[in-house]
């Protein structure tokens, strides 16, 4: 099976066998390839309403790459997803032929309800025994962040999309390099009315756990856990505690774009918005009044390649 998410800042590909039936219920897929690349999808989208043609040629050079290595694998169930924002562009249509030129199907766009269950369950699965249910799934990405709150058993209980992504509010508030005092404080605020309406819908104050998804997670908790290189293995159900988080996004917001990527785990593309990431985890751990957060590597890319396991029946 191979699972591609496009999303606002990332495309990322998972070319993966279903596990072994001896395994039990929650083993993981066994990965054959695992892939991500910085595109800037939704460079822009927040003040134009529009896909950047530039942005969508950027996206179809790593979609490319990414058909090839389908290919070599021999993948044979494809589903790819569009998430935040290809929901949000006036132009939509050029991006969707694009994706049926080069890869040969046609991108679903995920409503932020799909895109929240799908996260919660690739994150759920082969969660450790000590994180207590139930779990406060989110997945900070570039356009939106996702709050769903569930257990492994009974599945999803309530879900949401809050439009507070780390390229949105860097666009919309962080302009400084680095960032003023009071344009992190007006990113902090937009933040937090739309965090306490995501935990008063799901209900997020109610959950045991909070486990964090995506890039800006992984790379804050990768920079709390003092890694000198990116590595999944143990950055994948690595705990953190709040005071770490909040350690981790002053220091962030206190850098330059050029220290920033002299952070030894930062990806280059996103060392412009980690900033903001790591704000909107901080302020969903304060809201929530959670004193840690459980990373994980697995997440909507995960419940993309289940879900094609479902329908293989």
């Amino acid at each position: 099976m191979a699972a591609i998410d496009c999303g606002t800042n990332s495309i990322r590909l998972l070319v993966a066998d279903l596990p072994d039936p001896s395994a039990g219920p929650t083993a993981p897929l066994v990965d054959l390839s695992r892939r991500m690349e910085i595109v800037r999808l939704g460079q822009g989208v927040d003040k134009t309403g529009r896909l950047a043609p530039e942005a969508i040629e950027r996206t179809r050079v790593a979609l490319a790459d990414y058909a090839a290595e389908i290919e070599k694998f021999g993948a044979e169930r494809v589903r790819m997803c569009a998430t935040s924002a290809t929901r949000d562009a006036a132009n939509a249509g050029d991006f969707r032929a694009m994706v049926e030129q080069t890869l040969g199907v046609t991108p679903e766009v995920l409503t932020g309800d799909e895109e929240a269950r799908l996260s919660f369950t690739g994150a759920v699965r082969g969660l450790p025994a000590d994180a207590k249910p139930p779990y406060l799934v989110v997945d900070i990405g570039g356009g939106s962040t996702e709050f769903v709150v569930g257990t492994r058993e009974g599945g999803v209980q309530a879900a949401v999309s809050m439009d507070i992504g780390c390229v949105r509010m860097t666009e919309r508030h962080l302009h400084g390099d680095p960032p003023s005092l009071d344009e992190t404080a007006a990113a902090q605020a937009d933040i937090a009315v739309a965090v306490d309406r995501a935990l008063a819908a799901v209900p997020g104050r109610e959950a045991a756990t909070l486990v964090g998804l995506a890039g800006s997670v992984t790379t804050v908790v990768a920079i709390a856990q003092g890694l000198q290189e990116y590595d999944p293995e143990r950055i994948h159900h690595a705990r953190v505690s709040y005071e770490q988080v909040a350690d981790v996004t002053a220091d962030l917001l206190a850098k330059t774009c050029e220290e920033r990527l002299a952070i030894p785990v930062m990806h280059k593309g996103r060392a412009d918005v980690i900033g903001a990431g790591a704000l909107v985890l901080r302020v969903i751990m304060e809201r929530a009044g959670m004193s840690s957060v459980i990373a994980s590597e697995h997440d909507i890319l995960d419940g993309i390649a289940w879900s094609l396991a479902e329908t293989s029946g």
